[in-house]
């Protein structure tokens, strides 16, 4: 694994934390897991359904408690501060893109300052749908009456709405099509970049972790089992799980080159 630098500071930090269930805690979400990740960085989380990335994820933001060690904010443990501090400075986009299907788009956006005590003006929810590339008239509209791509990207600019300086991102385009995922991809890296923001987006593809992070952690049976570049990853490091899930968008690729020679 390549290890942090230690000259950075870290804005997030998983201190031997694991996750067990069941009646005698037989049941191991995640082994164990120790790692730190640099402010401003675009970290992907990968690994194979059931592998426990969705599971870390989830106790940054207190959605899940750890059973052993920590979970450390900005040098904090997050299980000490307060809910609604922590939840304005972590935004989260869920897998299910999670709007609520009665309240407006404008509602939806504004729900976590809301929650804070705070009201968002009508001048912000239109700034926020338009660093998501959608018209500011759109507030008005429900949830029903978009698209799934749409849909998505309100659930961003609703993530974005108390100015995070973490992004959480939990398979947040999974269930879009190939060019509407791309799209959006391309958009939450130019989000990442414009706004100085630190994101990790848990993905099982791991095509998408290459081309939009910086650095990718891969987790396999609750463990981290490799920590490095997408170079790196490219270049044959990680190990053995880490190169196997490498190999799936290296070969569609070379299929694709194969199909394209047939074709000239």
């Amino acid at each position: 694994m390549s290890a942090p630098d230690p000259s950075k500071n870290p804005i997030l930090t998983f201190d031997r934390v694991e996750r067990r269930y069941g009646d005698d805690d037989e049941i191991i979400a995640v082994g164990g897991v120790d790692c730190s990740i640099e402010a401003r960085s675009f970290v992907a989380l990968v690994g194979a359904s059931g592998s426990g990335k969705s599971t870390l994820l989830k106790m940054v933001n207190t959605l899940v408690t750890p059973t052993a060690g920590r979970v450390l904010f900005a040098g904090e443990d997050v299980t000490t501060q307060g809910q609604s501090q922590l939840r304005r400075r972590v935004g989260y986009v869920f897998q299910g893109i999670g709007l609520f299907p009665h309240f407006s788009v404008g509602e939806n956006i504004a729900i976590g300052p809301r929650l804070a005590g705070e009201t968002l003006s009508s001048e912000r929810i239109g700034e926020l749908l338009s660093l998501v590339e959608l018209e500011p008239d759109m507030a008005s509209r429900v949830p029903d009456e978009l698209s799934g791509g749409q849909r998505q990207r309100v659930g961003v600019a609703r993530a974005l709405a108390g100015d995070p300086e973490l992004l959480l991102m939990d398979e947040p385009f999974g269930a879009l099509d190939p060019i509407t995922r791309d799209a959006l991809g391309e958009k939450v890296r130019e989000l990442h970049e414009k706004l100085g923001l630190t994101t990790v987006m848990v993905t099982h593809d791991m095509a998408e972790a290459l081309l939009l992070a910086d650095r990718v952690l891969v987790m396999d049976a609750g463990q981290l089992v490799a920590d490095a570049t997408p170079r790196e990853l490219l270049m044959g490091d990680g190990g053995d799980i880490a190169q196997g899930l490498v190999s799936v968008p290296r070969q569609q690729a070379e299929k694709l080159a194969a199909m394209e020679g047939r074709l000239a």
